[in-house]
């Protein structure tokens, strides 16, 4: 596992389950550090204590358990608040901080800002932190994908990618919920099949893909195809290429039975 880092906010990509992302970000002067969508408490920890972080919080952008299940063990091994939205009031255990649209959250001196990005849950959340600029997004925004509509509407998924998370800066850094993204953009190139970005890419993560470790927990950065930013995903991203909530529907519906 490798550390990626911007000029101030830096983060970790740590492999949990069988192809989520667990987030580490943190401060690299004062190793003040949050989780982000603890699928898994022990690869955590030991980041935290091999890198030498402070764990103050943890962050969860939804309360589905491939997201939350390690939080109650590290908030007990590290003393670290759990911040989520207010709507996961008695249904994310542990839950300390509750948030809404535009509330801030710290890692150190780096502030984040909550968006509230409903349609996969309607408790689904986004922290944006200027610095990088970077977003962790849950499962709403995928690389080359949206999140399956459990609870919300396409109108619902339409205002999240287009005017919430589609609108942040072009070169943000975006770091989703789980490794999806050649399957992604398999069905995105079967969509579009004319647009050569969405097929060079593909091709791209093919090649960074191939010969990926069989157990996701020894993936290595080199196997790895997130981050994306918000201006790749404007470009290849079929939902964010579809230019209607009607056609985001119909997109959706044949993603679901892809």
């Amino acid at each position: 596992m490798g550390n990626l880092s911007d000029m101030t906010l830096q983060v970790e990509r740590v492999p949990t389950l069988s192809d989520n992302y667990t987030y580490l970000a943190y401060c690299d002067q004062s190793k003040a550090a949050a989780v982000i969508d603890a699928a898994e408490a022990d690869p955590a920890l030991v980041r935290i204590s091999e890198l030498g972080l402070n764990l103050t919080s943890i962050f969860s952008t939804h309360h589905h358990l491939d997201h939350t299940a390690g939080n109650p063990d590290i908030a007990k091994a590290t003393g670290a608040l759990i911040y989520a939205h207010a709507d996961n009031r008695g249904r994310l255990p542990g839950l300390t901080n509750e948030l809404r649209e535009g509330d801030t959250v710290q890692i150190g001196p780096h502030i984040g800002r909550v968006l509230e990005i409903p349609a996969h849950t309607m408790d689904h959340i986004a922290f944006y932190f200027d610095d990088g600029p970077l977003v962790f997004c849950g499962d709403t925004m995928f690389a080359g994908g949206c999140g399956r509509l459990f609870e919300g509407t396409p109108e619902l998924m339409f205002e999240a990618l287009h005017k919430k998370l589609g609108t942040l800066p072009a070169d943000t850094r975006v770091y989703c919920g789980h490794e999806y993204t050649e399957a992604n953009l398999g069905f995105a190139s079967e969509i579009f099949p004319d647009n050569l970005e969405i097929s060079e890419r593909l091709a791209a993560v093919q090649e960074t893909r191939k010969g990926a470790a069989a157990d996701w927990h020894d993936a290595t950065p080199a196997e790895m195809t997130i981050p994306t930013t918000i201006e790749q995903e404007q470009k290849t991203n079929p939902f964010l290429l579809a230019p209607t909530v009607e056609e985001l529907a119909r997109v959706r519906a044949l993603k679901d039975e892809w």
